[in-house]
């Protein structure tokens, strides 16, 4: 009885360390303090954004490269891995600018 005690006591300690290291995890990336350029911000500063990490701010800017300035932000959402909900999650913080091109026609 004593040792079926010790377990669960066990379990719920890791349980909570687990869950509480979970939140200061998802607490230690802040929100941008400003609107995010999405037509001219770097992996970097696109990373920063909520629910977006280094491997999908990769395939905006590739996205960006390849078909030009994004003219809305709603057209975040033909990147790959951005949904609505997760465009949701990152609509308020968004800009495309002044000023938004095509890339230049190969020569």
């Amino acid at each position: 009885m004593k040792f079926r005690r010790v377990v669960v006591s066990a379990l719920a300690f890791a349980l909570a360390a687990f869950l509480s290291s979970g939140l200061a995890i998802a607490a230690g990336k802040p929100a941008p303090t400003g609107k995010v350029n999405i037509n001219t911000a770097s992996v970097e500063q696109l990373a920063t954004l909520p629910g977006v990490g280094p491997a999908l701010a990769a395939r905006i800017v590739e996205h960006r490269q390849k078909a030009g300035s994004f003219k809305a932000p709603a057209e975040l959402m033909n990147v790959k891995g951005i949904g609505e909900k997760n465009f949701n999650k990152i609509q308020g913080h968004l800009t495309v600018g002044d000023g938004a091109t095509r890339p230049a026609a190969s020569r």
